[in-house]
């Protein structure tokens, strides 16, 4: 029989006592035939032996029941353990995570905690289930900041590939209410805009959205303010490195599908994914592999069924250029352009929007036939913008 190491977690016990011992010998523990060994030497850190102390209690069989739970917004003055608690190990990362391991009458309690980051993870094993319940509500009682309720904040998450797989960091972001903005786009992306702000759970038709246009002209913005307006209904994640969430299976499954779970309200979720050109233009199959595969699939394919997702694209491509697969009727929820505002929307808005460094009539003045975009705009506005190229003065450029 295979020995079980410091590596293995919880959920491969559980498996390997359906596999060796069937349905028909249900009473018998694989920890009184399984032999367990912690091998450690130099390459181990501390708190590598934190996570083999942590793990020997549920192996030996002596708690058998564990529970865990993630946490974000966590505040810097909660304990994350019960009161009576026993503090066996500690170890602490300066500028990186803290790792403590408790003990209490018939319970172990790991704590991972982040800092930095305002997270932490909690695993508690137990010699019942009622007691790891019990033992994880008191860790985390008062424990987390309530999501923000500011009318100009909303919760964010973003995704990123670690050494140890996908990693989400929860932040509050700024983001302006959609009818504070709406001047800032066409009057054709705006009605798209805001047919996508009102939407709801029932009403959503496809799963991909995309907009297409120029830099500057608020395709981030846009996006900012659907979170705000979706809080309700959906979780809204931006994947940092969308190259490799469909380059890598594992770390796509982790960020698209998830866990299901059973507590709590269901919640759509929707996934940015920023300046995706190269995944989704016309060559994309050819160029990227099977990222573009694995985008339909997740959007409109065995991978998205039963799942509540969502994958909203920017890209700077038009959409004469983008994939015919991407853009086929049904897949996509909403396909918006959002280009440069007309000489006359861009005058009204600078009408608007006062200068604040340059006179108004001036930077009236110096819009082009042709339209400016939001970035144009706002160095008109601010003065920053030479006459001679229409672009941004160096260090006054927006990222909208």
């Amino acid at each position: 029989m295979d020995s079980v190491d410091a590596s293995d977690d919880h959920g491969d016990m559980s498996v390997l006592k359906e596999v060796v011992f069937g349905a028909e010998h249900p009473a018998v523990d694989p920890a009184t035939i399984v032999p367990v060994s912690v091998n450690l030497d130099s390459s181990d850190s501390h708190s590598d032996v934190i996570d083999a102390l942590a793990i020997s209690s549920f192996v030996v069989g002596d708690q058998p029941w564990t529970r865990s739970v993630r946490l974000e917004r966590v505040r810097p003055e909660a304990p994350l353990h019960p009161d009576e608690a026993r503090l066996l190990r500690a170890v602490t990362e300066v500028g990186k995570r803290q790792v403590h391991l408790y003990s209490g009458d018939g319970w172990t309690l790991r704590v991972r905690r982040w800092p930095a980051d305002n997270q932490a993870f909690l695993t508690v094993t137990a010699i019942s289930d009622e007691l790891s319940k019990d033992v994880i509500e008191r860790c985390v009682k008062d424990a987390v900041d309530p999501e923000s309720d500011e009318a100009d904040q909303v919760d964010m998450g973003f995704w990123y590939l670690g050494q140890h797989g996908g990693y989400r960091n929860e932040r509050p972001i700024t983001t302006p209410p959609w009818e504070t903005i709406r001047g800032n786009y066409t009057a054709a992306a705006a009605a798209e805009l805001d047919r996508l702000m009102a939407m709801t759970p029932e009403s959503i038709t496809g799963r991909l959205i995309l907009m297409h246009g120029p830099p500057g002209t608020g395709k981030t913005t846009a996006l900012r303010s659907l979170a705000k307006a979706w809080a309700k209904w959906c979780q809204v994640d931006c994947v940092l490195d969308p190259d490799q969430l469909f380059g890598a299976p594992g770390y796509l499954m982790e960020v698209a599908v998830g866990e299901s779970g059973d507590e709590g309200e269901k919640r759509w979720r929707l996934l940015i994914l920023e300046d995706c050109d190269e995944l989704i233009h016309g060559e994309a199959k050819h160029a990227v592999g099977q990222g573009l595969a694995r985008l339909l699939n997740l959007t409109d394919g065995l991978l998205g069924q039963g799942r509540d997702v969502l994958v909203a694209i920017t890209t700077n491509e038009s959409l004469n250029r983008l994939h015919p697969a991407v853009v086929r009727p049904g897949r996509c929820l909403a396909q918006i352009p959002v280009g440069a505002l007309t000489q006359t929307e861009a005058a009204a808005w600078l009408t608007e929007n006062p200068a604040e460094d340059a006179d108004r009539r001036a930077a009236i003045s110096r819009i082009e036939p042709s339209g400016a975009t939001l970035a144009t705009l706002y160095a008109l506005r601010g003065g920053h913008l030479h006459a001679a190229s229409q672009e941004p003065s160096e260090g006054e450029g927006f990222y909208l």
